[in-house]
């Protein structure tokens, strides 16, 4: 059997995952992580995008995150952000029209223009893309 680590995925409102992974692959600040059991304790702020965990028994599962903090200490990761779903929640229809959206805000900027806001949901919906490409890989 596979070494493995406990893992939970905590969002503002709930717990979206607890439970036994093989290893997390998540979007850091400074690029991408890979956390296997046996990690050096880490703190690091994760960026919106993806997280793969590779379950126990080898299936993946793939969430979004909007952002946040990820920690491992002491074979357990713990990954907290303001949302965070299960990649099969996503509306990808929902996600792509929002990239859209933000494009043409950035392109007719007008007085009331806030370019800091429009940036900042163009990287969310386009890490939600991310997440469910992932998923369909």
């Amino acid at each position: 059997m596979a070494m493995t680590m406990h893992c939970d995925i905590v969002s503002a409102e709930k717990s979206i995952f607890s439970g036994l992974v093989e290893m997390v692959v998540a979007a850091g600040s400074l690029g991408d992580l890979g956390i296997a059991p046996g990690h050096a304790p880490l703190l690091t702020a994760l960026i919106p995008g993806p997280v793969k965990l590779i379950l126990q028994n080898g299936e993946e599962e793939v969430f979004y995150v909007s952002g946040g903090f990820l920690e491992v200490q002491g074979g357990i990761v713990t990954l907290l952000s303001d949302t965070a779903l299960r990649a099969d929640d996503l509306d990808e229809a929902a996600a792509q029209q929002a990239v859209e959206d933000a494009e043409k805000a950035i392109a007719n900027q007008g007085a009331e223009f806030d370019y800091s806001i429009a940036a900042a949901q163009l990287a969310e919906a386009a890490a939600q893309l991310r997440a469910l490409r992932k998923i369909k890989k």
